[in-house]
Order: structure tokens, then sequence, then C-alpha cells
């Protein structure tokens, strides 16, 4: 039996410019909602805009985060679409593991969301509106970035489905895009946290003296 040959194609058509509208919407995403949220822990922009209504200021950038999203989502589709199939990548065997990442990708974004809630999730920290404890159950027993991680795998999946390799260099750079979110975010979560510590710590010790 002679082996499988592909027909030589072209992986990505640098040509359309869906796929640089599809990036740049990757990128623009978390950059948005990493200044807006700073913005608001410092200077209190959007509880000012709301009335003085830290959870609604905050449920607010929610639905902006989720509408942004949606466009990212569209954008990617439509990117993938104008984008060349790779035969290999049309095989039943990647379609399963597609669907796989997929589910994968849901269960990771819907789970931590659910473990979060909305405050938890949409950077209500940045509003004021702490986590009483740290949440180590799934799934942040498997992974610290269970929403990044999970978007990603759905965006493989997605690629793997429609058989475009342009999805796998778009994923590669959701990819890195999350992991340089990562490192801006982290430390400053840790940060308003640590300062909750600090003065719980400081009025325990106020409180003990003036007993």
């Amino acid at each position: 039996m002679a082996p499988f040959e592909a027909p030589a194609v072209d992986l990505v058509d640098l040509n359309q410019k869906s796929l640089f509208l599809s990036a740049c919407s990757i990128a623009f995403n978390p950059l948005f909602w990493n200044v807006v949220a700073r913005q608001e822990y410092r200077n209190k922009v959007l509880t000012r805009l709301f009335g003085g209504r830290s959870q609604t200021a905050c449920y607010a950038l929610a639905l902006t985060i989720f509408s942004l999203g949606l466009v990212r989502d569209f954008l990617y589709e439509r990117a993938l679409r104008h984008q060349p199939s790779y035969p290999l990548l049309e095989l039943d065997e990647i379609k399963y593991l597609a669907y796989a990442l997929i589910a994968a990708g849901n269960i990771l974004v819907v789970s931590s969301t659910w473990m979060l809630g909305i405050t938890g999730t949409f950077l209500g920290d940045y509003f004021g509106i702490l986590m009483d404890d740290i949440v180590t159950g799934f799934p942040f027993s498997i992974t610290d970035a269970p929403m990044y991680n999970g978007s990603t795998c759905s965006f493989l999946g997605s690629a793997l489905l429609y058989g475009k390799p342009a999805g796998i260099l778009l994923t590669a750079w959701v990819f890195v895009v999350y992991q340089i979110a990562l490192k801006y975010e982290n430390p400053f979560t840790a940060g308003i946290y640590a300062k909750r510590e600090r003065e719980r710590a400081a009025a325990k010790k106020a409180g003990q003296k003036a007993q």
C-alpha cells in the first residue's frame, strides 16, 4: 500500500486581512481589560461612572469583556474560513481530537466561572470585591489559569476542526498573548490580596492595643 501523500498547498494565506484582524482582536482584549481594570483600581474610574456602585461597574465591565470575546470569536471563525485547509488535518482522528479539545476548553472555562462567580472571574478584585479565600478546587487544582488555558484549548480545537493551519498559528498567538497577560496580572492581583492581609493584620493589632 502506497504511503499517504498530501498535495502541496499553502499552509497560511498571509494576504487575507481577516487573519490580521483576528490577531489584533486576540491581542486587544487582554490589553483592554488590564488597562481598564488598573485604572479602576487606582482611580475608581468605572465606579465613579456608575455613581459609586462598584459591583454594578464590575458587571458592566464583565458584559463588555464578554461582548469583546464574542467579537474576537467571530473574527477568528471568519479568518479560518478565508484560509486554506490542509488534508492531514481533515482526518477523522484529528476531528476527534478537535472535539476533545473544545470540550476540555469549555469545561475549564465554565467550571472556573462557576467557582469564581461573575465578579471573581471578571476582575472584581480591582473593584475591591475580593474573594474570602484562595480557590483551590477544580479546575484550579489542575491549572492556575483555567480561563486562559481553556480558551487556548478551544482555539486549537476549532483550528483542527476546520482543518486550518492558520488556526494553529493564531492559537500559538493566543498562547503567547495570554502568557504575557498572566505575567502582568498575577503579581498585581497578588499585591491586592497582600495589601488586604496587611490591613487586616494592622486592624487586628490596633484592636488588641485598644483592649
